[in-house]
């Protein structure tokens, strides 16, 4: 089978190999992250917020597309890996059609929802303008999102990382070249503000959208999308939703989380949301490249455990979560040196800047332990096994927010921040707790010659 290197080529290359263009890919996705924040910021104070604010609900879009997607890329490794066609072709097709009816159910429920929840956080009629002024353009392209990140995860399940990787960085491209052009004008192009910034962002995933399905068209794959295969089936459907739904759910928890440490926050002042967003843009630079490093091994980790290879299963996860170590110390560094230009991306008031600084320091300060729950999260999903996966982000997302609001008791807006650090060290503990018995159920198989790291 086409796929076969997945389970033969020495592992320490093929990680190299799978992960490094979806990290690179994920690099330039922070990259965006941040210049996209920056532009706003150079708007206002009141429009940075605004989108502080917007953004929980903007990674909801995000999470349940990827979530979801995470399903499909499982599913399609795992039957590809036990070399069943036929059901990777319904996991696929089945798998494109329910993200885009999730699309659709998100554009509406958000657009509608947006104006109440904003006024839950301020009375600012300038933020709160802002924010549905950017929303309404964003959840518009719900849809394009949803069905974008279902072929990149496609894609991703076959090993075609370098597709995912040239869509995402056109996209991510696009968007930042269009988000100055659009937010401040440029020739013939009128200066639409904010709702530039959105429109940047759409027509940025419309361009990856478009990559992915020329890509899907052309190129020879192992699998094929058909209407016939979409048909509802009890069983694939079940996979799909057994991986989805917990990885969903791992996702969306953190944008419960911001909600409620926005809600923690704003007691103190405006300021504090400000600085949170601003922390939510910069870390994901970091996390993102772990994330990517996730996605590389993903389907390794389902091919190999299809085909019985369990011994290349803790051989891939050895290997990834040395990778993870390494960029997590590279961010803890980088936060530690330069805090205050970073967070001076975000805003020019002297007094902000002060407080982002010291916030990133304390925050930063857990960066190397998460490494361990992000990997063995990301292995957990591999196996198709989600509850576990779930119960590690159900602490690091939903045990910060009594931790956070009992610290913010003690020690003010900083307790909030030390909240980070005391959570991802709990969260590193108990993933090990879990992994480590699981990894001893799996069954034992020798390496091949020539198949070590």
């Amino acid at each position: 089978m086409p796929q076969d290197y997945m389970k033969e080529r020495p592992v320490l290359p093929l990680v190299l190999s799978m992960s490094i263009p979806m990290a690179l890919s994920m690099l330039v996705n922070a990259l965006y992250n941040i210049v996209d924040s920056y532009f706003v910021a150079q708007i206002s104070e009141e429009a940075m917020t605004a989108l502080s604010l917007v953004f929980p609900l903007q990674y909801l879009l995000t999470a349940v597309s990827v979530g979801f997607g995470v399903g499909i890329n499982a599913a399609a490794a795992f039957f590809l890996g036990a070399g069943k066609g036929r059901q990777a072709d319904q996991a696929v097709s089945s798998g494109i059609v329910l993200n885009i009816v999730h699309g659709l159910v998100l554009l509406v429920s958000c657009t509608l929802v947006m104006p109440h929840f904003l006024r839950a956080f301020t009375s600012d009629e300038r933020i709160i303008t802002y924010g549905v002024q950017y929303s309404n353009i964003v959840f518009a392209f719900s849809v394009i999102v949803t069905t974008g990140i279902s072929f990149e995860k496609i894609f991703q399940a076959v090993g075609q990382m370098k597709v995912a990787m040239i869509s995402m960085l056109a996209g991510c491209i696009t968007n930042i070249v269009l988000d100055p052009v659009f937010i401040f004008g440029f020739a013939f192009v009128p200066a639409m503000g904010i709702r530039g910034a959105a429109l940047a962002t759409g027509l940025g995933q419309t361009v990856t959208l478009v990559i992915y399905l020329i890509a899907f068209v052309k190129m020879p794959l192992p699998v094929h999308f058909s209407l016939q295969a979409s048909k509802p089936d009890a069983a694939i459907c079940k996979r799909l939703y057994a991986v989805g739904i917990p990885a969903t759910l791992n996702l969306a928890m953190s944008s419960l989380l911001i909600t409620a440490l926005n809600g923690i926050l704003s007691v103190y002042s405006q300021v504090y949301v400000l600085i949170l967003g601003a922390y939510y843009k910069l870390q994901t630079f970091i996390y993102l490249t772990v994330g990517g490093i996730v996605q590389g091994i993903r389907p390794l980790i389902s091919y190999n455990y299809g085909a019985g290879r369990s011994d290349r299963v803790r051989s891939i996860f050895q290997v990834s979560l040395v990778f993870g170590l390494i960029i997590m110390a590279a961010g803890t560094l980088i936060c530690f040196a330069a805090p205050e230009p970073l967070i001076g991306l975000f805003s020019s008031n002297p007094e902000t800047i002060a407080e982002g600084a010291k916030a990133l320091r304390i925050i930063s300060c857990g960066f190397i332990v998460s490494s361990v729950s992000i990997i063995v999260s990301g292995v957990f999903e591999g196996l198709g096994k989600g509850m576990p996966s779930l119960v590690i982000s159900l602490i690091r997302y939903l045990a910060i927010i009594p931790v956070a609001f009992v610290l913010s008791r003690l020690a003010g807006p900083s307790g909030v921040w030390h909240a980070f650090w005391v959570i991802e060290l709990t969260a590193a503990v108990i993933s090990a707790l879990l992994y480590l018995p699981s990894s001893r159920r799996l069954p034992s198989v020798s390496l091949k010659a020539g198949e070590g790291i």
